[in-house]
């Protein structure tokens, strides 16, 4: 009997777009459920989650349609960490938006998506600074850093990620760098981002 030589053989790797079209079809399942008894919380998880699967299917405008949904559910919801976490979406989406209409020559567009991402990380990281919870403040300032260097403000991305440094216990150097502060052990702070 001869053995099969299986070490040149490719597995066989799921469609990924099928794959999304069928989450996002599941997503708006559990929507239509969610819609039957308007729960704030169940709505605004639902919302996000047919958003998430848009943007993944590459459909960044209805995307951010159900996004700014999920943002009106979160005013009715306790505390603000769903909708610091929805501004943080929200200005991922706009600035990918912007991208788009950017490889699209469509200026108008593109400064109108900008402008919206600019606008969502600033709030984010207002939000955020109001919070006990340092560890998430800094993965809020990060995000919302990243957004705004990819919109081309660089100095108010830098200025964000000297907060977070801070915030993680080192201190910002003159040359906008981090320098380790003595007692602390940066191997501990860096398990903190993670």
């Amino acid at each position: 009997m001869q053995r099969m030589d299986t070490r040149h053989s490719t597995p066989h790797r799921p469609d990924t777009a099928a794959l999304t079209r069928q989450a996002l079809q599941l997503a708006l399942r559990v929507l239509d459920l969610a819609e039957v008894h308007r729960k704030p919380h169940d709505m605004c998880q639902a919302t996000t989650q047919v958003a998430r699967c848009l943007k993944a299917l590459g459909d960044s405008a209805s995307a951010e349609q159900y996004l700014k949904q999920a943002m009106r559910w979160t005013a009715q919801m306790h505390g603000v960490d769903a909708r610091v976490d929805l501004l943080c979406e929200l200005a991922e989406i706009s600035c990918l938006i912007a991208e788009q209409a950017g490889r699209d020559d469509d200026n108008r567009a593109c400064h109108a998506a900008l402008e919206r991402a600019r606008d969502h990380s600033f709030e984010a990281a207002r939000m955020a600074s109001h919070t006990a919870d340092a560890h998430w403040q800094i993965k809020v300032l990060l995000r919302a850093s990243d957004v705004l260097n990819r919109c081309g403000d660089h100095h108010d991305a830098a200025g964000m990620q000297d907060q977070a440094i801070t915030l993680i216990g080192l201190t910002p150097g003159p040359d906008g760098g981090a320098e380790a502060a003595r007692d602390t052990d940066f191997a501990t702070a860096s398990a903190l981002l993670m």
